[in-house]
């Protein structure tokens, strides 16, 4: 959405950013457009104007802004976040300082970091506009990092103090669209994940099936022959040995004497004629 420049009252002066701004407080601020209405970025960039005599040190701090908004203009994000943070050291309760050192941190990727700052503004910011645009830039820098649940959050904030912002609006409803595909991707992951582990389950299943069944088909083992258990050798006493030794002796003699008469009678035969 188109935003005209506003002179901040009684500063006498403004610096025009481009053919769109909204006024912060004591400072002009812009957004700028992009080539499609699919989201609306977060560059609106607070400029601290002064024309009157100001003490050395907060002309240093002006000036510092100045120098970092020049450069931030020319795409020089890393030089403008040194010269904001520079004027962060001399004066660190400076919203404007705050709010743009998150814009050049958020041109950097630097995302997380960017929200710290934009939450330094709000919490130092005294005018609902100004809280609004820094609720808007932390809405961005987490739609950036597809954390849409944080985005919506912030988006909302913005809305409950700047009710008629359409950027807001549009970038709201864009995160709620964005969140309900995060949604459903997940949960169709998830189901995916569910359906792999199941069939991994179903498989080991199987296969534990499989092995009990070759088990079970295997002959049972041979049982090896044991071998029968020696019996223990029974020691003779030399009493018992003496007893058969007698008893041989004496079986010697009947053996002996037997013979003998065999020997003396002699067998008959025929008749002598």
């Amino acid at each position: 959405m188109k935003r005209s420049v506003q002179e901040h009252p009684g500063s006498g002066c403004a610096r025009r950013l481009g053919a769109d701004g909204v006024r912060e407080g004591g400072a002009v601020v812009r957004r700028e457009d992009v080539a499609t209405r699919r989201l609306v970025p977060c560059l609106a960039l607070a400029l601290v104007c002064g024309c009157a005599a100001v003490p050395a040190k907060a002309q240093s701090v002006r000036s510092l802004v100045h120098s970092g908004n020049d450069e931030y203009t020319e795409g020089k994000y890393t030089d403008a976040e040194v010269n904001y943070r520079k004027a962060l050291e001399k004066e660190a309760e400076l919203v404007q300082g705050h709010f743009n050192l998150g814009n050049a941190l958020h041109k950097q990727g630097k995302q997380e970091e960017a929200v710290r700052q934009y939450e330094q503004a709000i919490n130092r910011a005294v005018d609902a506009e100004t809280k609004a645009n820094g609720y808007y830039n932390i809405g961005n820098s987490f739609l950036s990092q597809q954390k849409y649940q944080e985005a919506i959050q912030s988006y909302v904030e913005g809305l409950k103090l700047k009710p008629d912002d359409a950027d807001a609006k549009y970038n709201l409803s864009y995160a709620l669209d964005m969140l309900k595909q995060q949604e459903q991707q997940q949960k169709q992951q998830q189901q995916n994940k569910d359906k792999n582990q199941q069939n991994q389950d179903n498989k080991n299943q199987q296969q534990d099936q499989q092995q009990q069944q070759q088990k079970q088909d295997q002959p049972p083992p041979k049982q090896q022959p044991q071998p029968s258990p020696q019996q223990p050798q029974r020691q003779m006493s030399q009493e018992q040995a003496e007893r058969i030794l007698d008893v041989l002796k004496n079986s010697e003699r009947d053996i002996q004497k037997k013979l003998r008469v065999r020997q003396a009678v002699r067998p008959r035969g025929d008749k002598d004629w």
